[in-house]
């Protein structure tokens, strides 16, 4: 079965993201027919009369999913979840990383990071909402006696009478989970204190907590005698680098994102808002099982404000700036992209002197940029300030670069164009399970180095208030010394024809 197939189809497999109505499926089969000439007949029985009823917005919806259906979905060829061995590997690396650290156990409730470890996120254990009553994981690294090999025994924390559920959970393990149970009316950070799994100790255990866990929780295990630590050093570092299959998953997501909205955007037309292309591209990542969690739809003077908060009613003219910020999940994973373009019936110019001086200053000007790093306003064309200064922070994606210089190099570029009070925020953020997890890329961040197998946005912008706002964003790794960070968007923008 196909990656496409597998996707599209109704699994109840918890790797799977989402079961299809089947009403999808018909739309789905639907434009796949009428893409290869069988229409015809099934439309005899169905759908002819939906099709001539359509209404333009869902006409636009249509054309942007069968584009993306169009391209054969090779962007998921390379992606497979992750199996009971990765999560065994990954713990055991979390072992090692304690030892190095010099720290007794690694304790995380559940979210981003038990998510990591275990397959369970916060809201798969409690649906309702975050409760008082604490369910931790705690991996300790055990050193074999003989070999000195460090594998990782990992305890659960969890309150009596949830203990059946918890093993209901399936999660990742080879052997049954081994649970702590805590009674209601019991301590449960005392009974954790008192477990086997402290025993061997003869100093005060030290735990490292995630970011994630609550203060409460901090404080519960302080006040029961636990040594408490945030999150740093070999242990911060485990989830940072990426696995192969992690880097597929990434892949995939991120260029299937990158897709999607260069296909929706060929169906674009004059008078469309901002919600509604959000509405669009939503559905359009929907129906090839991919899952967006948010989209960003900003033109002109809206996109001055980077992450939004007018209230999505723009419409769509001939020389709008369009900028699209889209994140979607695909296997526990994340995509954070981020174009900036033209719709595609503003025809490209062979002659830029009867523009207005507003859109010249959005165009693109490639004879410029390469060739100097002294820029005046007069001569600056934002998209392509834009594009260089990304062009420059890719540089700095090397082994024992700082994470600093990836956002000093691409605000020099700024600033030099004239534009540097409009650089907004920092160059970008790791990215992984979460869209934003560190490393953060910011001027300040000078302790960080990065290593190979790190995995990070780059998305410089200018925000020239009440005109408009440019940003360019992709997702890059860090290779192996002397090689070239890779880039998992497919391919950087062109212009902004070509997203």
């Amino acid at each position: 079965m196909s990656k496409r197939d597998s996707l599209l189809m109704d699994n109840s497999d918890k790797y799977q993201y989402q079961k299809r109505p089947h009403h999808r499926l018909l739309h789905l089969l639907a434009a796949f027919l009428l893409l290869t000439g069988g229409y015809f007949y099934f439309f005899q029985d169905y759908g002819y009369h939906h099709l001539q009823t359509l209404s333009k917005l869902e006409q636009f919806q249509q054309c942007s999913i069968n584009n993306l259906l169009d391209t054969g979905l090779y962007f998921l060829d390379n992606a497979s979840p992750a199996t009971v061995e990765d999560y065994e590997e990954r713990r055991i690396r979390l072992a090692k990383a304690l030892v190095q650290d010099n720290v007794d156990a690694f304790t995380v409730e559940p979210g981003y990071t038990f998510k990591y470890y275990a397959n369970v996120s916060q809201p798969e254990w409690e649906v309702w909402e975050p409760e008082e009553r604490p369910f931790l994981m705690i991996v300790r690294p055990y050193i074999q006696p003989q070999t000195g090999e460090i594998t990782a025994q990992t305890s659960f924390l969890c309150p009596s009478f949830e203990a059946e559920r918890a093993r209901l959970l399936g999660m990742p393990f080879v052997d049954s989970i081994d649970i702590i149970p805590w009674e209601e009316h019991w301590n449960p950070y005392k009974t954790l204190k008192l477990s086997n799994i402290f025993t061997d100790l003869q100093h005060t255990p030290r735990l490292m907590v995630d970011e994630e866990m609550r203060d409460f929780i901090q404080r519960g295990l302080s006040h029961a005698g636990f040594e408490v630590s945030g999150l740093q050093g070999n242990v911060e570092a485990v989830r940072q680098i990426k696995s192969d299959r992690e880097l597929g998953i990434l892949q995939a997501v991120n260029t299937g994102t990158v897709e999607a909205v260069r296909q929706m955007r060929k169906c674009l037309y004059p008078g469309l808002t901002e919600s509604e292309i959000a509405q669009v591209l939503d559905n359009t990542l929907s129906a090839v099982g991919l899952e967006p969690f948010f989209d960003i739809v900003l033109f002109d003077e809206n996109a001055a404000n980077p992450h939004g908060g007018t209230n999505g009613s723009k419409v769509l003219e001939a020389d709008t700036f369009v900028l699209i910020d889209v994140g979607a999940h695909l296997y526990g994973y994340s995509s954070d992209i981020c174009r900036t373009f033209f719709p595609p019936f503003f025809p490209k110019p062979s002659d830029e002197t009867e523009l207005s001086i507003s859109v010249k200053e959005k165009l693109k000007a490639s004879n410029i940029l390469p060739r100097s790093r002294h820029y005046t306003n007069k001569n600056c064309k934002v998209w392509d300030v834009v594009f260089e200064a990304q062009t420059q922070s890719i540089k700095q994606f090397h082994t024992n670069s700082t994470a600093a210089s990836v956002d000093i190099a691409a605000r020099q570029v700024i600033t030099e164009a004239g534009y540097g009070e409009a650089f907004t925020h920092r160059v970008g953020h790791g990215i992984g399970i979460k869209a934003h997890e560190s490393p953060y890329l910011n001027q300040g961040n000078v302790g960080t180095i990065l290593r190979a197998g790190m995995a990070f946005t780059s998305e410089p912008g200018i925000y020239l208030v009440d005109k408009f706002g440019a940003r360019h964003e992709d997702i890059f790794v860090v290779q192996d010394d002397g090689i070239e960070p890779l880039l998992l968007t497919g391919r950087r923008a062109q212009g902004p024809w070509d997203p």
